[in-house]
């Protein structure tokens, strides 16, 4: 479902990305294919100095779909960025590539927190991170967090995910598979 970004999967998500429904709410936005090739090279080296994480979403024949990635990491915490290519929206890979990105940056890279900044606009997004059990709305606890990514202009929606809550969430859902396989036996 994840693997580290590579150079060869460039054109595949360069076209992914250039569509009208994605472009506009993709971080790094790249206006021709060099340009994204160079970004992506860019991306590799920052998290080769831990600026950063980035994965490459895959679909289930292994195919480059979209990315996931975690910038402006600082004392354990970043913020998140993904996005999918408009062939793979509404199809089901949302969820699992952020729950597999967000079990490795807890549990392997020692991640604490992850926020999310959401364009009020971007109904897609925002309807994606509500459905999401384990985010709180971060508008009123992390004020100043809010005020610092608006400070043009009061465009986004602060979420965070702690990595408290994501594992009480894993535990509770671990919890009712074992009890519904037990009702089953």
């Amino acid at each position: 479902m994840l693997k580290k970004r590579e150079l060869q999967d460039s054109q595949a998500l360069y076209d992914l990305m250039v569509h009208p429904d994605v472009f506009p709410f993709v971080r790094q936005k790249a206006y021709s294919y060099e340009e994204f090739l160079f970004l992506t090279k860019q991306t590799i080296e920052a998290e080769e100095r831990g600026e950063l994480i980035s994965r490459t979403i895959l679909d289930e024949w292994g195919s480059p779909i979209g990315t996931i990635n975690l910038f402006d990491i600082e004392e354990n915490a970043g913020f998140l960025g993904t996005w999918l290519g408009k062939p793979f929206h509404g199809k089901g890979y949302n969820q699992p590539a952020k729950d597999a990105f967000f079990a490795e940056l807890f549990y392997e890279l020692g991640i604490e927190t992850i926020f999310m900044r959401v364009r009020k606009v971007n109904h897609r997004s925002m309807m994606a991170v509500q459905k999401l059990p384990y985010v709180t709305l971060a508008n009123e606890t992390r004020k100043s967090l809010l005020d610092q990514i608006n400070a043009n202009e009061d465009i986004y929606n602060l979420f965070e995910v702690s990595k408290d809550l994501y594992t009480l969430h894993t535990l509770r859902v671990g919890q009712m598979l074992s009890e519904e396989h037990l009702k089953e036996a």
